[in-house]
């Protein structure tokens, strides 16, 4: 009976030290604190911070991001397509030129509010000096930030880059090469070609396919891409246009788009150059002809008043005898009238320059 008793006494031995109801206790306790101490956290730290997250400026943000990684083609910070800059660059830089204005911008308009169907492809035409290049250039720092810098504008010189008629056909697969890459990695690329009057022939056919509407090339969309050829060929044409109506009276402003297309369509396809026969005018991929006209003694004044007031000069600081001495250091056609430059403002910033360093100015 007695080792019964003890045995009894040793089975309730854990019973009485059972400790589980403590471990219960000490666990809700401290879970109830780690609750305590979240909710606190909450309170004091997260809810202020999504009130300043919802305050902050998210398009400064985003800008701050593509400053830091640079230049992105998708990015609306790189490629801002800023019509207003273009308008605003060219009324302050390009003189004489109203209808270039009007169709540029105009063309510019309609693509960048829209979805297009197919490239854009201006070709500009003119005598040297009356600001084709310049054009080209406003348009690439209204469509990039970086301008002609940037990396997605492309620039291709006849007399650098295909200055051997021996090689067209390489040169017509460096070109299709050149752009399906280019355009892989940017589809709102630009590409200007300079000089096109000096390019050997045909090379310009290789552009056929990427000009075509709906075009897709191994799956790339060719629709957003632009293409700007600069070209003298027709200049001829628009300067007797040009001095025809003046001498039948017709006002520079009211002349119209439609005086010089197809007179300029005709000398870019029947003058010696990169244009004639092309297949490109043949299939009539090139959108607008835009026809460049001669500058008159007036715009010339107006190029150097640009050009004083870009070196830190009031307009009037020097005196009418310095634009008369500029112009008159120029070459005005034709030599009876004097009316038109015949090298527009291409040489007034170098003759700024000099007749200032003359005048000790």
């Amino acid at each position: 009976m007695k080792r019964k008793r003890e045995m009894s006494e040793d089975e309730c031995e854990p019973t009485e030290r059972e400790p589980k109801p403590k471990i219960i206790k000490k666990k809700s306790s401290k879970f109830k604190q780690l609750v305590m101490i979240n909710i606190t956290m909450f309170t004091f730290l997260v809810i202020p911070l999504l009130a300043i997250i919802g305050k902050i400026d998210h398009k400064n943000v985003l800008i701050t991001v593509d400053k830091v990684f640079g230049e992105r083609c998708n990015s609306d910070y790189w490629k801002p397509k800023n019509l207003t800059l273009l308008k605003s660059s060219l009324d302050g830089n390009l003189f004489g030129q109203h209808i270039a204005k009007s169709v540029i911008t105009s063309a510019l308009s309609r693509r960048w509010k829209s979805q297009p169907d197919k490239a854009l492809v201006m070709s500009f035409h003119g005598w040297t000096g009356s600001g084709k290049n310049f054009v080209a250039k406003f348009i690439a720092e209204s469509l990039f930030r970086r301008g002609i810098k940037s990396n997605h504008v492309h620039i291709y010189v006849s007399t650098v880059h295909f200055h051997d008629e021996r090689k067209v056909s390489e040169y017509q697969q460096n070109l299709r090469d050149w752009i399906l890459g280019n355009v892989t990695r940017c589809s709102d690329a630009i590409f200007i070609f300079d000089e096109v009057d000096k390019m050997p022939v045909r090379i310009l056919d290789a552009l056929k396919p990427f000009m075509d509407h709906h075009s897709i090339i191994n799956g790339i969309d060719m629709s957003n891409v632009l293409f700007i050829l600069l070209s003298n060929t027709g200049g001829r044409e628009i300067t007797q246009k040009s001095f025809e109506f003046w001498q039948n009276g017709r006002i520079r402003n009211e002349l119209r788009y439609a005086d010089y297309e197809r007179l300029t369509l005709k000398g870019a396809y029947n003058e010696v150059g990169g244009l004639q026969k092309s297949i490109i005018i043949d299939k009539s991929l090139i959108d607008v002809y835009v026809p460049f006209l001669p500058l008159e003694q007036k715009h010339v004044r107006q190029c150097v008043e640009r050009e004083l007031i870009s070196r830190g000069y009031e307009p009037d600081q020097v005196g009418h005898d310095f634009y008369d001495q500029v112009i008159g250091d120029l070459v005005f056609w034709p030599a009876d009238t004097q009316i038109y430059s015949s090298t527009g403002c291409k040489r007034v910033s170098q003759k700024v320059d000099q007749i200032l360093y003359e005048l000790d100015l």
